[in-house]
């Protein structure tokens, strides 16, 4: 009897274990930041390094950052302006300017790098730091987004109003643009008889940030002048399955985070016609499908809206490891908004102001594997984008890589340190520090 009660008893062991398995490679395949292990920060400054552009990559290793010193961190320095320049203007014809968003492709093999000021996408390789392709989509790359399953990237041509598509194989280093699946947001027609871009419903269609979904079918767009599309990215043209107005999803969002059947968006300012916002929505992801929707459906729910408290302008948003608690970082308030993911409300906002920054202007986020840190993307006294002279909603005074200890099981932080990074031109700092990205080695 107790032969056969321990032999059940590891039968039940194993079975728990092999379900366990499964449910952590699914979630590896679903989300790359899952994996666990040594990892380093990159960091781009969006700063000139050249007379026609350039920027800096900034790589912080994990060990120095999580050390008792992080401010001392040295990173590895590559200067956009170089090898990167070069193969941009040796493949297209133009230099890059501005190195703004940074991503991973799924393995993390390869960093994807897109070129606000310009329409370039940069590719290089994570392990070796070499630029192995560039590709200019046009007028503005704002974001270059992978897909989860490595096949394409989805780029907001952000003046340019186009949703655009690269084809990607990092095997072979094959990376193509499908002129034949561009979406023009300007000029295009709704499934269901409305101007994509219109005076009332959705007054400037420049693309923002594209978010997929859980599945990495859908795309959701969100627009600088308010409104949202929700687009099939496997269509050739790429197709609209649904489409919000101004009334009902408020412009400039740039985070978009998926979990349990629910996709999170925010809107922002940064743009004279909105210099301030700050708003949180979610979707039920089951509610879209292939068949288009009737405009400004499923409704959004809205989780806050501070628009209220004058001086706010939403941006980056990352979950914690343990996916309980949703932060957004407020760049105009320096404040982080924690907002609980099982019931979505607001449980604590954390102040940043005090001895590590007196105004550190948090823009974009990502953690570490473990979910023990959060880090930042720390504005500088003189921002490049998303910046209304006048109104300051993205100045910072000390540009650099800001670092939270994550306390409370993500649902607090304590504000550590900011390693900082400097460019100092004819005795002015001209650093601005945007797209930021862990990678696990």
């Amino acid at each position: 009897m107790k032969k056969k009660l321990f032999t059940r008893k590891a039968v039940l062991l194993f079975s728990i274990a092999l379900a366990v398995a499964a449910l952590s490679a699914a979630s590896l395949a679903h989300n790359p930041s899952e994996r666990d292990g040594p990892y380093e920060v990159w960091i781009l400054d969006q700063s000139d390094t050249t007379a026609d552009g350039g920027g800096t990559l900034y790589i912080y290793q994990d060990t120095e950052l999580e050390g008792d010193d992080p401010s001392s961190a040295t990173p590895e320095v590559i200067d956009l302006g170089g090898a990167a320049r070069d193969l941009c203007l040796e493949e297209s014809g133009t230099a890059p300017r501005r190195p703004h968003m940074l991503f991973f492709n799924h393995d993390q093999t390869h960093a994807i790098i897109s070129f606000v000021t310009t329409g370039h996408v940069l590719f290089m390789n994570t392990a070796t730091r070499q630029p192995i392709a560039c590709i200019d989509v046009g007028e503005q790359a704002h974001a270059a987004v992978p897909s989860p399953d490595d096949r394409y990237l989805i780029v907001a041509n952000q003046n340019g109003k186009l949703l655009q598509r690269i084809r990607t194989d990092y095997a072979t280093n094959t990376f193509t643009l499908e002129n034949e699946a561009t979406l023009n947001l300007a000029t295009c027609t709704t499934p269901n008889g409305f101007a994509c871009q219109d005076a009332a419903l959705r007054p400037d269609n420049a693309p923002i940030c594209p978010d997929f979904d859980e599945e990495g079918r859908f795309v959701f767009i969100t627009l600088r002048g308010g409104g949202m599309f929700v687009v099939d990215s496997t269509a050739t043209p790429l197709a609209i399955v649904a489409e919000y107005d101004r009334a009902h999803i408020h412009g400039n969002g740039c985070g978009g985070v998926h979990l349990d059947g629910q996709m999170y968006i925010n809107a922002g300012g940064g743009t004279p016609a909105n210099p301030l916002e700050s708003d949180l929505y979610t979707f039920p992801l089951s509610a879209f499908s292939s068949t288009p929707n009737p405009p400004n459906t499923p409704q959004p729910a809205v989780i806050y809206s501070h628009d209220d408290r004058g001086f706010v302008d939403s941006h980056g948003m990352a979950l914690n490891k343990k996916e309980k608690y949703l932060w957004v970082a407020d760049r105009a308030a320096n404040r982080i908004i924690v907002v609980k993911t099982n019931d979505n409300r607001v449980v604590n906002e954390i102040d940043l102001v005090g001895e590590v920054s007196s105004d550190p202007a948090p823009d974009l986020l990502d953690r570490s594997p473990d979910g023990d840190f959060m880090f930042m993307a720390l504005r500088g006294p003189n921002p490049l984008t998303a910046n209304v002279a006048g109104v300051n909603n993205a100045v910072g005074a000390t540009p650099g890589l800001g670092i939270i200890k994550v306390k409370g099981n993500g649902k607090k932080g304590v504000f550590k340190a900011v390693a900082p990074i400097s460019h100092v031109v004819g005795g002015v700092e001209r650093a601005d520090p945007h797209g930021v990205a862990v990678r696990v080695k």
